[in-house]
């Protein structure tokens, strides 16, 4: 049996907890974030909250006081030892507001759960076998100031991940409404050309991604080249390398995209100078 906090207050994981009028449920109105621990010990912490914290903000929560990082990390901390998995595992705080039509919120406080789960052994080591990943076209991201958040309005992504599992990709990469590359499913993405390292920026409407801004300021003083820019379809395609980034998994290979094939000769330097460091 595992176990979930629902504001702070713990229940079975499959405990029944809103209404047919909760507003995340009718309109999406919320935010998550996923975060890893290793060892009992939260991966990225500060980065982590700092984000939610943030998106809150644009999202015009209520805050009160005593809803805090330090409150938020005691419960996970607790969560994880009760469920037993402090050793490794992936959380997810999900925020969302509560009862109300439109217009008419019974108030915004931000309500809150906290799940937890296993993470295998081996989580966060560079895969051996690349990922064979597409290019999904037919829901493009906006680029706006909800574009960088987690948002529990997650459809351009569900539909890519429906379409990633029909054709049997290991993942899918959206493109915003300009056309150009934007993030995948489930993680941001970088490119290599002539040992230059690139990522979508931030305009170009990708999830501010914590993993993202650590590669991004560790490459840069380690050693490599890497740069926010924008990325065509034609310029993914002609890369050298592809690899993707996100919390859980740190850094992953991508072998193929829509049958082109990459290697992944820098990106296994990368992960020796950077992967102690994140696992």
């Amino acid at each position: 049996m595992t176990w979930l906090n629902y504001n702070g207050k713990i229940y079975k994981n499959d405990t029944l907890l809103i209404g047919a009028d909760n507003r995340g449920l009718r309109y999406g109105d919320g935010l998550f974030e996923t975060m890893k621990m290793k060892n009992g010990q939260l991966v990225l912490d500060d980065e982590h909250f700092a984000r939610l914290w943030k998106g809150m903000k644009v999202l015009q929560f209520a805050v009160p006081k005593h809803f805090n990082p330090d409150k938020l990390q005691e419960e996970i901390v607790q969560l994880t030892i009760k469920n037993q998995h402090e050793a490794a595992a992936r959380i997810r705080i999900t925020i969302f507001r509560g009862n109300g039509g439109l217009y008419d919120a019974a108030d915004h406080f931000p309500n809150y759960i906290i799940q937890t789960w296993p993470l295998p052994e081996g989580n966060g080591e560079l895969n051996s076998n690349g990922l064979d990943i597409g290019i999904y076209t037919e829901v493009k991201k906006s680029c706006d100031i909800l574009s960088n958040l987690k948002t529990n309005n997650y459809l351009p992504y569900v539909m890519a991940a429906l379409k990633a599992k029909n054709e049997k990709w290991n993942d899918a990469v959206l493109l915003n409404h300009y056309g150009r590359i934007c993030d995948s499913t489930i993680a941001n993405i970088f490119i290599i050309k002539d040992a230059i390292i690139y990522t979508p920026a931030l305009s170009e409407g990708c999830v501010a991604g914590v993993m993202r801004n650590h590669f991004i300021q560790n490459l840069n003083l380690t050693g490599f080249t890497c740069s926010e820019k924008e990325i065509t379809i034609e310029e993914l395609l002609n890369a050298d390398e592809i690899f993707l980034t996100n919390s859980i998994y740190n850094i992953r290979w991508v072998k193929s995209v829509n049958d082109k094939n990459f290697g992944n000769r820098v990106i296994q330097k990368i992960y020796a100078t950077l992967g102690t460091t994140i696992l």
